[in-house]
């Protein structure tokens, strides 16, 4: 009787990973995740909506492109958390005022 042989995955699940390095794909998820974080926090202070504007925005955008370069479910799924985070950041900087206040007097 022929049985079907299976090799024993090491790693399996959400945040599996195919076994080859991706520095980019790691780098921009680092990035992302980081400046999510920092537009997260600095939206609770009114005052500091230009930065928490800028980060939000390079947030979404180098998330955006780690989404569209992305291999793994492990770096999807780190990059829409750092989307998440950036894009609500992004949104309540912007309620505080609008983007071009910092830079032009007004």
């Amino acid at each position: 009787m022929a049985q079907m042989m299976r090799t024993a995955r090491s790693r399996s699940g959400l945040l599996a990973t195919d076994g080859k390095p991706h520095p980019l794909q790691d780098a921009l998820l680092a990035v992302t995740a980081f400046l999510g974080l920092i537009s997260l926090v600095t939206a609770a202070f009114p005052a500091l909506h230009l930065l928490t504007v800028c980060t939000g925005l390079i947030g979404v955008l180098t998330g955006g492109y780690g989404q569209f370069i992305s291999e793994t479910t492990r770096e999807r799924f780190g990059l829409v958390l750092g989307l998440g985070a950036s894009a609500i950041g992004l949104f309540l900087g912007l309620a505080h005022s609008d983007l071009t206040s910092g830079f032009v007097g007004g």
